[in-house]
């Protein structure tokens, strides 16, 4: 009658079949010839099964020794797969990173830290996806995001959500207007202007509007758009005035006169992690070169 084989004595016989001869295979395995020999006895007892004959002086791996070797070798290659990847994630996480963001952060705040992310983690894979709000959202309910950065709150109280920074609204023209030379703009200043605005129902664009109401301020004009970038983009090329959050303006400083505006309107940045699983080390990594980004004067 046949018993379960110990893996003391499997790994014996992969020594074998692998090397050759019992020697070899205890130097394989660091132990001695005498324990390899003892083991192979064991596994041909335990078996019932002859696994080796001798042949001048030397084993001969039989038929059945080929065919449960081929068993034997898959298993250990499995484990040998295991190891890698245990390896690789005490090394580095889970080996992908997954942000997704809102457009204006995809273009400064994240590509940024993505640079010092990549110097420090240069094997990680990174996988970014510039998306509205509700798209992130759902992007991490699915588990589609190991983080998010959006400068709208998601409201969910499933996600951990945080605060990780406050800015204000500002005033976006080329640099040739004439709302150029003044040193901050208020939003009287924007009466008969060509606006470049956000779309009618981004909350910047409800807060802007909701001030020029209340200073009664009318544009010349209005040109809606869906990003911020656009505006940015139309300010550099036209002679309209843009309201932007400061993290887009930043990337097009160089093509834009950059102004603060009064009354302050608050742009905050939100991190997002997703609400089924604790954050992955790599997520926390590149959350803290955000922070520090960020913190940054």
């Amino acid at each position: 009658m046949s018993r379960p084989l110990n893996f003391k004595q499997v790994e014996a016989f992969r020594a074998v079949m692998l090397t050759g001869t019992t020697t070899s295979a205890a130097r394989m395995l660091h132990t001695t010839q005498p324990s390899v020999s003892r083991l192979i006895g064991q596994v041909q007892s335990a078996t019932g099964i002859r696994l080796f004959d001798i042949k001048n002086g030397r084993l001969r791996p039989t038929a059945e020794a080929h065919e449960l070797f081929d068993t034997v070798q898959r298993h250990f290659l499995g484990l040998e797969s295991i190891e890698t990847k245990v390896d690789a994630l005490r090394r580095s996480g889970n080996g992908t990173l997954r942000i997704g963001c809102t457009p204006s952060l995809g273009l400064g705040v994240v590509p940024a830290a993505i640079s010092e992310f990549a110097l420090k983690h240069p094997d990680i894979r990174v996988n970014i996806q510039t998306l509205g709000s509700h798209y992130l959202r759902d992007g991490l309910l699915h588990g589609t995001f190991d983080l998010a950065l959006s400068t709208v709150a998601l409201a969910d109280r499933s996600f951990h959500e945080e605060r990780v920074h406050q800015s204000g609204a500002v005033c976006v023209t080329n640099q040739n207007h004439v709302l150029a030379k003044k040193k901050e703009i208020h939003v009287q200043d924007l009466h008969g202007t060509l606006l470049l605005t956000l779309d009618s129902d981004d909350e910047l664009a409800i807060s802007l509007h909701n001030l020029m109401s209340q200073h009664g301020v009318e544009a010349s004009g209005q040109i809606e758009t869906t990003y911020a970038s656009t505006i940015c983009s139309m300010a550099a090329r036209t002679n309209g005035v843009g309201i932007v959050n400061e993290y887009v303006a930043d990337v097009f400083a160089s093509q834009l006169n950059i102004l603060t505006f009064h009354p302050r309107i608050p742009v905050d940045m939100y991190l997002v992690f997703p609400p089924q699983r604790a954050p992955s080390r790599l997520a926390e990594v590149f959350a803290g070169m955000v922070r520090k980004i960020l913190a940054t004067p």
